[in-house]
């Protein structure tokens, strides 16, 4: 496919707020995972959260969109020139001429958890959300979308993706159709996921949360350690003058759907090598071709096994592969997002992260999984995200003339 210059990007997590904290935290092996101190009871367990996020506010011109998550996009727009970057592009094209298309895996689930929380008497005696959370936009799938779209001044199409974790991978995918469609010009694409006691104690309910911080594929992994994030790149069709951030591209996407179980994957990673496959096809890459592979690999014993032996069918073992959880905890709907700027910085630094808390190679999984960082310049770099159903998304990422 025709590459999509990528103009500039950005992640805040519990690592810190934009790119120079989440290289310094990957260079330093410095890990953001922290015991759980989320809500009233909190659950046995270690997060990624993010400092700060309680005393951030929103501009009171945007009030109305007003709730944790809402206030993590706010955060994450505000780095690494984001905001310059899609100025830009609005002077450029037009503000109707560029796509917002954002992942979300619980949008504002948060505040509507709150809302019955402190659930209050109405007149006609049921109860009622309390005033301040009388806001309906915010209880809807597309609160963070229809908050950018007011906070960005974007005026072409305004989509939510939300398909589990795969989500703001897909944006790429989605993006990439509207601007070869020539719907668009230009995308501002990312995903946002916070903590909230639904996803804390859901996946706790599937027994898929560890105790301890988590071990992607570790011999001796247990579980998950669930985290929030927020990140966004500025797309753009590949034909202006401007390299943009070291001419970094959209080179690739692959999708599949297996829906083989709601909340496992295929025992035989049918839908990882299908998108997999897929994503290099559309780069025109081969396998030996990609110096990087940030892996899905969220510590769960059986997706690190099935992702592991998909990856392991399909590249040599010269491949660096690895799954970067263990330093920002699984951020659901926002993985794909986050896990996409630690692959575009691998690109840009040459730095190709290892793996963190994890000292006991499974057996069971190839040569390709590395528990170390390394350092080398590489041309291609992929990101693999999988949601529960089924919903798998890879992403090719590379470096104009390269």
């Amino acid at each position: 496919m025709p590459a999509i210059a990528i103009r500039a990007f950005s992640a805040t997590t519990a690592l810190g707020r934009g790119l120079a904290a989440q290289a310094e935290a990957l260079a330093h092996r410095r890990g953001g995972l922290r015991r759980n101190d989320f809500g009233a009871d909190p659950l046995p367990t270690w997060i990624g959260r993010v400092d700060g996020l309680e005393d951030a506010a929103l501009p009171p011109s945007l009030g109305q969109w007003e709730c944790r998550n809402n206030r993590l996009a706010w955060l994450a727009l505000q780095q690494d020139g984001l905001a310059d970057a899609l100025a830009v592009q609005i002077a450029r094209h037009g503000a109707d001429r560029i796509a917002l298309v954002i992942g979300t895996s619980t949008s504002s689930i948060g505040a509507s958890e709150e809302g019955y929380a402190r659930a209050e008497p109405a007149a006609d005696g049921t109860m009622a959300f309390p005033e301040d959370l009388r806001r309906p936009i915010v209880h809807t799938p597309h609160s963070l979308g229809d908050f950018l779209h007011n906070a960005t001044g974007l005026r072409g199409p305004c989509i939510t993706v939300a398909t589990a974790c795969s989500s703001s991978a897909k944006v790429f995918a989605q993006a990439a159709r509207l601007i070869h469609a020539g719907v668009v010009d230009a995308a501002l694409v990312g995903g946002v996921d916070t903590l909230c006691g639904s996803v804390l104690f859901g996946f706790n309910a599937l027994g898929l949360v560890s105790s301890e911080p988590c071990r992607p594929f570790d011999a001796d992994r247990d579980g998950l350690s669930l985290g929030e994030a927020g990140g966004f790149a500025v797309l753009e069709r590949d034909e202006a003058d401007d390299a943009g951030d070291a001419g970094l591209q959209l080179r690739g996407y692959g999708e599949s759907s297996d829906a083989h179980h709601m909340s496992a994957p295929h025992p035989e990673g049918l839908g990882a090598s299908l998108a997999m496959r897929d994503a290099l096809a559309r780069a025109g890459a081969q396998p030996d071709e990609v110096g990087y592979l940030n892996l899905h690999g969220t510590s769960t014993p059986a997706n690190d096994a099935i992702e592991a032996r998909a990856v392991s069918a399909l590249f040599p073992a010269s491949l660096h592969a690895s799954s970067t959880k263990g330093w920002t905890g699984h951020t659901l709907g926002a993985a794909g997002i986050v896990e996409s700027v630690f692959a575009l910085l691998a690109l840009r630094d040459g730095l190709l992260p290892g793996i963190l808390n994890s000292s006991s190679p499974d057996p069971d999984c190839g040569p390709q999984i590395r528990f170390d960082n390394a350092r080398r310049d590489i041309g291609l770099a992929m990101n693999n995200s999988f949601g529960f159903g089924g919903n798998n998304c890879s992403l090719v990422f590379g470096r104009a003339g390269a």
